[in-house]
């Protein structure tokens, strides 16, 4: 019954998201949202999933997708900030929850506590992200961000691990907490480098796109069982072979790149929006899991309201006094770059981009039901209970009103704009000059056995088809900021889309009325496909500008 419920919640979940996004709402809230109400319908079953499962099935592919889209070069520009964000208010937010949890909530253990605050302490960029750049956000930010996201999602699990085990009773290889932690990460980072560099050599060896994108797709799940299987942070494995792949990704072929892009994506999405409408419909469960262990509603409430008010408030104290350290620090003559140039309107946006997401959800759900010696976890439910309030606390309150605050503040940076013309044209000069020379190559070195004239007239072809791309994105270029030269693009963009769609129609016709071979049409459609493709990233890039 499972399978099938699984199976139903999934196509809803695409349904549901179909329909924020149409509407322009926030797609997780809506998923939650909906999944809480139909938690309460009279007959709806209880659709529950083992803690391993979620765990070791759900979150290595959505951490092993974000890490293959970010740069190791602007990790690297921006490590201090990131590793501030991502390693030390982490452990300050798992710290000060566990705390204040400790102190007022009865049915805690400590270590309980500390698994609370591994659960709601690290940060979902994914929303704050995409809001950023649609608005304009500086890409200095979006990279603290993103990298953040990717830092703190090792940390709060590696955390999660370690608490979880001093909880449950079951020993590691290493019994000193600290010590363990230092071995999780460690022996995470290890095997994660290890099996990427193995999987990038054996498919840099196999020249088959498919294959190619099947090996990717198991390195995420043999990362993680792998460091596991020795105690260690697979957490950290699937972000470091994720990181490694993706910094590695200019080595596959084009295919590959284009093939694994759409299917990460796709993915990506897929396990996002399962996992809020799972969280969602775990809503009437975890209320009566409260109230059956004899919790009362009302503390419930307070403890959630509390914990809230609590993990909002440490990101903008901590962001805040970092800043104001800057300033002293700046006054005595010393500054660094990177996150030191953020200005106090991005810092306090810095601040605000705290909301919780499927990493939050899903360490909720994987929390152990009993422990080593088969008593029942010490207030599993009210844990469930708290992180599902501080996902959609923060998700409701910071999310909501990000980018009204992006908007007020108004961050965006022109002389970011600037550089970033800079670096395409850049580009650009380097590829045109790499271009030329191997073509003035080849006009003094061609290939034995062939004539003079054809191969001038083949090197012809090549720059003028090279001639006219450069002139296509010079345009495109120039007329960003002109409206007439947008609307014009845009119409471009219309007129070939339609010109491409005909021409498919048309091919299927004659396919279907017995003209034209199968065969043949499929091999004709890749060719359109292509092309059709290159328009489509043409629309998105805009979109996205």
């Amino acid at each position: 019954m499972n399978g099938t419920l699984i199976l139903l919640v999934v196509i809803a979940a695409i349904a549901v998201t179909g329909l924020a996004n149409r509407g322009n709402l926030q797609a997780p809230l809506v998923l939650v949202t909906i999944g809480s109400i139909a938690s309460f319908v009279p007959g709806v079953p209880h659709l529950e999933l083992h803690p391993h499962v979620i765990l070791g099935v759900v979150l290595p592919p959505l951490l092993y997708s974000a890490s293959l889209r970010f740069s190791v070069a602007t990790f690297r520009r921006h490590l201090g900030p990131i590793l501030r964000l991502g390693i030390f208010m982490v452990l300050v937010t798992a710290f000060v929850v566990a705390f204040v949890a400790d102190s007022m909530i009865p049915e805690l253990t400590l270590g309980a506590a500390l698994v609370l605050g591994a659960v709601v302490a690290p940060t979902d960029a994914v929303s704050a992200v995409a809001v950023g750049q649609k608005l304009g956000l500086p890409r200095r930010v979006i990279a603290i961000l993103t990298g953040e996201g990717l830092v703190n999602d090792a940390t709060a699990l590696t955390l999660f691990a370690v608490a979880i085990s001093a909880v449950v009773g079951s020993r590691g290889l290493v019994d000193q907490p600290v010590v363990f932690f230092l071995y999780e990460v460690a022996g995470g980072v290890g095997v994660g480098l290890l099996l990427a560099v193995i999987v990038h050599w054996v498919r840099g060896r196999m020249y088959d796109s498919p294959l190619e994108t099947a090996a990717g797709l198991v390195l995420p799940f043999a990362a993680y069982l792998a460091a596991e299987e020795i105690g260690a942070s697979g957490v950290l494995a699937v972000v470091t072979a994720g990181l490694y792949m993706g910094h590695r990704a200019t080595d596959v072929s084009v295919g590959t790149r284009i093939q694994e892009r759409s299917v990460w994506e796709s993915v990506d999405v897929l396990l996002e929006m399962f996992v809020f409408a799972y969280m969602g419909m775990q809503l009437k469960f975890v209320v009566d899991g409260v109230r059956g262990h004899g919790i009362d509603l009302g503390d419930a409430a307070v403890y959630a309201v509390v914990v809230l008010a609590v993990v909002m408030a440490i990101r903008p104290v901590w962001v805040l006094l970092h800043w104001a350290r800057r300033g002293v620090m700046r006054r005595m003559g010393w500054r660094r770059a990177g996150y030191d140039h953020l200005n106090v309107r991005e810092h306090i946006v810095v601040s605000w981009a705290g909301m919780r997401g499927v990493v939050t959800l899903a360490a909720a759900g994987g929390v152990p039901f009993v422990l080593a010696n088969g008593d029942p976890f010490p207030g599993r439910e009210i844990i469930q209970a708290l992180a599902f309030v501080v996902a959609v606390g923060t998700l409701l309150i910071q999310g909501a009103t990000m980018p009204l605050l992006i908007r007020r503040l108004d961050v965006s940076d022109p002389y970011e704009r600037i550089r970033a013309e800079e670096q395409l044209a850049l580009a650009r000069r380097i590829s045109r000059k790499a271009g030329e020379d191997t073509m003035r190559t080849l006009a003094e070195n061609p290939p034995d056995g062939v004539d003079g004239t054809v191969v001038a007239t083949t090197l012809e072809r090549v720059h003028r088809s090279m001639q006219s791309r450069l002139d296509a994105q010079r345009a495109e270029d120039t007329g960003e900021l002109d409206p007439a030269a947008i609307r014009a693009g845009i119409l471009f963009d219309d007129f070939r889309r339609a010109t491409l769609r005909a021409q498919r129609d048309a091919l299927i016709a004659a396919r279907d009325a017995g003209d034209l071979d199968d065969e043949t049409l499929r091999g004709v459609l890749e060719s359109l496909d292509t092309e059709e493709a290159a328009v489509e990233e043409r629309v998105n890039r805009r979109a996205r500008r």
